[in-house]
């Protein structure tokens, strides 16, 4: 996905919105073989966009609003890979399979598949579009009026890169909130970046250290 830098370059560009997946594993969270056909991934906004209380569309999806706080995923320049963290109410708004539950329910549901799982290794994916991205039908009028004159020949959208990351753990459960931290696949335990082997061709110094 080409970063939209037209539309960023504006005078007056449109606003970036912030969408979110969650996506369940087969086994893991669901049980094996799905024989319920239930739903694996869960799309949600947390309403502060475009003023918007209600389900956003993109591309055909739609991203329920959810009362979530999201935190802490800035880049730094200290070499610190980013751990951010989702806070959900836990009065009720989740929305799985049509029925209303709140968090501790879903993850009463997902712990009967893996005991004390509690979400953990659940995909994550943060879905950074522009408002001239959305679909028509989010609009009273019927047409995106911030989409005007945007060039999508190239088979492209307006749309920043997407940044996956996946439940690490789950900090605090309560009667209120409940919180996940998150980490990205370079930050999980027991995970390993695909291997490069170290050649003299590559490094002329491999092998040569005392």
């Amino acid at each position: 996905m080409a970063i939209p830098f037209a539309e960023l370059n504006k005078i007056n560009p449109s606003s970036v919105i912030e969408l979110f997946e969650l996506e369940l594993t087969v086994g893991l969270h669901i049980p094996t073989g799905n024989p319920n056909n239930l739903d694996t991934v869960f799309r949600f906004h947390a309403g502060a966009n475009l003023n918007n209380f209600g389900e956003i569309r993109l591309n055909g999806n739609s991203y329920q609003r959810v009362a979530v706080k999201i935190e802490g995923f800035e880049d730094t320049g200290t070499g610190t890979i980013p751990r951010p963290t989702l806070t959900f109410s836990n009065l009720g708004g989740i929305t799985k399979d049509g029925t209303v539950m709140t968090m501790s329910d879903f993850l009463n549901i997902v712990n009967q598949v893996t005991a004390g799982n509690d979400l953990l290794d659940a995909k994550v994916t943060r879905i950074l579009p522009l408002a001239s991205a959305l679909d028509d039908i989010n609009f009273a009028t019927g047409s995106n009026p911030f989409n005007t004159g945007v060039d999508t020949s190239n088979g492209t959208s307006d749309k920043l890169l997407d940044r996956v990351y996946f439940i690490d753990r789950k900090g605090v459960e309560n009667r209120q909130i409940v919180q996940f931290e998150l980490v990205s696949i370079l930050d999980m335990q027991n995970k390993r970046i695909p291997v490069r082997v170290v050649t003299r061709e590559l490094f002329p110094a491999a092998g040569l250290f005392i």
